[in-house]
């Protein structure tokens, strides 16, 4: 039993990898892609390049929904998979590492690259502030125009 869990399974596992970043990236660009817009002349909606520009919502290529649906069935295939001899491919494990390694950094940096120039975070980085109510955070139930005051002497 434990040699049977001390397997490799690398190339399933190598791919399975990469199917997740393939599906992170989708998940980070836009519906629309700021690049193609250069290319074509048709005046559809597309993100604000500048700051005087009308807001326009990040909408995702890949919906965080599907994201995490296929992230949940790879996973359970790639489980499957490991249940057959046949997909256990003796190779050596460090190259693939290293090479996922580079893919990852390359890929990213593109990605990271592509949103600054494009001016887009694909992220909520606070929780927005509305003015005129209370910092404290405490929900008052009477309101205060209508609890007594109460004042006392004390001799």
């Amino acid at each position: 039993m434990l040699d049977r869990l001390s397997q490799g399974w690398y190339i399933i596992t190598y791919a399975l990898g990469i199917y997740h970043l393939n599906l992170f990236i989708a998940f980070l660009t836009p519906k629309i892609d700021p690049a193609m817009d250069e290319f074509e002349d048709d005046s559809g909606p597309s993100l604000p390049t500048r700051a005087n520009e009308e807001f326009r919502p990040f909408i995702r290529r890949l919906p965080e929904f599907k994201f995490w649906y296929s992230v949940i069935k790879s996973t359970l295939l790639s489980i499957f998979l490991t249940f057959f001899q046949f997909f256990d491919v003796p190779v050596f494990w460090p190259i693939l590492v290293l090479y996922f390694i580079v893919l990852f950094c390359i890929t990213m940096k593109r990605q990271i690259m592509h949103m600054i120039r494009y001016r887009y975070l694909p992220f909520t980085h606070s929780k927005p502030k509305y003015q005129g109510h209370d910092e404290s955070g405490k929900l008052s139930l009477i309101p205060e125009k209508l609890v007594p005051v109460v004042t006392q002497n004390v001799t």
